[in-house]
């Protein structure tokens, strides 16, 4: 009877401790995953909606779990004040200005804060520091906004639904398209007449192209008059040539102008004998008798000729002529 309840006592003991030893590690395991036995320090941070936060969820930092929420107090008659209590080796990444937000542990899950870095040069967090709260965008805000943009696609489907039935009758400009197959035909010859106008600008757009790539052949005249001062020199020149020869040939209108105003003048000897009958009828007169003279002269030279006294003069002078015309 004894060795039976010294066995009882035995197992009892003996499940009773493996009972502890389950119980330690859990302890330890669960702590562990609270982080209940690593250093941490203190952060705070006031919502103005914790939209269903509670004690004991966790924190996180670019979605690593690095603490928990340890207190959630009221601040005031609308003001949440939210205590974290944060792992250490991760104090050197979060600076001072970083902001917290509220967010899902998944669609559905629990409740969840978000610890956003801050700017590097900003100093690390302290314990005891307060966050900066970023507001949380509640479901009846995205409910109100749904609405609203509800509403929005309500009135632009009423408004399109308006502007098809305009269309289908044939008002406005695009209807009057749709309807007049005239004004179709127009609008199908202007576009075509605007696709020949930019085929041709195309082309124009090649031909100064290749235009200026003549003007521009190294050795070309275009070249030469750019670059080749000699060449600039001569036309230069020439330039001044021809504007000197335009100076001359106005000069020389201007002279020709006078002496024809002087001819249409009787001041002067030309323009007399052209403008005065007169005069003119007079050295008409004396030219006839210069003429009449120079016959009656010659006549008194061939008579002179046949004179005995004169005769062996001009037969000599004859001779002598001959013998000149010889010896050429």
């Amino acid at each position: 009877m004894a060795a039976i309840e010294n066995r009882k006592a035995i197992t009892v003991g003996i499940f009773l401790s493996l009972g502890l030893v389950i119980f330690i590690l859990g302890v330890f395991t669960l702590g562990g995953q609270q982080k209940s036995f690593a250093k941490s320090i203190k952060v705070s941070a006031v919502f103005d909606d914790v939209a269903g936060l509670k004690k004991g969820n966790d924190v996180w930092f670019s979605g690593v779990k690095v603490g928990t929420i340890t207190k959630i107090t009221f601040v005031g008659t609308q003001r949440v004040d939210v205590d974290m209590k944060v792992a250490e080796d991760v104090q050197q990444f979060i600076h001072r200005n970083a902001g917290v937000r509220i967010s899902s542990d998944g669609f559905i899950g629990n409740k969840i804060i978000v610890i956003d870095g801050g700017s590097p040069q900003a100093p690390e967090v302290q314990n005891g520091d307060v966050l900066q709260a970023e507001k949380l965008v509640s479901t009846d805000d995205m409910l109100k906004t749904l609405q609203q943009n509800n509403q929005n696609l309500l009135s632009i489907t009423t408004d399109f639904k308006l502007l098809s039935h305009k269309i289908l009758q044939g008002k406005g400009t695009v209807g009057t398209l749709l309807a007049d197959s005239l004004m179709g035909e127009q609008l199908r010859a202007s576009m075509k007449n605007l696709q020949a106008a930019t085929s041709s600008a195309a082309r124009l757009a090649t031909d100064l192209d290749k235009f200026s790539a003549k003007m521009n052949t190294k050795g070309g005249l275009a070249d030469k008059m750019l670059t080749d001062t000699t060449v600039f020199n001569h036309i230069k020149a020439s330039v001044a040539q021809l504007q000197q020869a335009a100076t001359n040939a106005s000069t020389l209108t201007d002279n020709l102008n006078k002496a024809s105003n002087k001819l249409n003048t009787t001041d002067n000897a030309m323009g007399l004998l052209l403008n005065d009958p007169k005069a003119a009828a007079q050295v008409q007169s004396t030219l006839n008798y210069l003429q009449a003279s120079s016959i009656k002269l010659n006549d008194d030279l061939e008579a002179a000729q046949h004179n005995f006294l004169l005769k062996g003069f001009f037969k000599n002078k004859a001779k002598a002529k001959a013998d000149s015309l010889k010896k050429k």
